[in-house]
């Protein structure tokens, strides 16, 4: 399945860093940035964590909230969040359920060996729960700019 904006994003639940379950419908009536990323406490995915820390207080004014999702579980986020004071929920999504619903798992090829990961890919979720903008090309220092261009 590949999604597009225009679609309704596709339902979850989740435990957050905390273990406490987390859902879309937490966010009705709310815009939402929910962003996937391969792995905690990787250059890439900190320089992503830590722009959207950094910015967050921007994107709540925007009237965004912001919600990461990764397959490490919830003690693996629990460091990330305390080592880099991360202001918002990240979701285990140990069982990849979350990341194929949204197509982000997907086959990547480092160094000619080819294996499957996590898309790093956002998608900007309206008030109505329908899929607004998908930001496939991420860059990671400046992700925040993509998100309010």
């Amino acid at each position: 399945m590949t999604l597009k904006p225009g679609d309704p994003a596709p339902d979850f639940t989740a435990k957050n860093q905390n273990g406490q379950p987390v859902q879309l419908s937490d966010f009705a009536e709310k815009k939402l940035v929910l962003y996937f990323y391969p792995k905690d406490d990787t250059p890439g995915c900190t320089a992503e964590a830590c722009d959207l820390r950094d910015n967050y207080e921007h994107l709540l004014k925007q009237g965004y909230a912001v919600l990461g999702v990764s397959i490490d579980d919830s003690a693996s986020h629990q460091k990330f969040i305390k080592k880099y004071d991360l202001p918002f929920p990240l979701l285990a999504d140990t069982d990849q359920k979350i990341v194929n619903d949204y197509g982000v798992w997907v086959e990547k090829n480092m160094y000619g060996r080819k294996y499957m990961g996590t898309a790093r890919t956002t998608f900007l979720i309206d008030e109505t729960g329908t899929i607004a903008e998908i930001i496939e090309k991420v860059d990671s220092k400046n992700h925040t700019k993509q998100i309010l261009k």
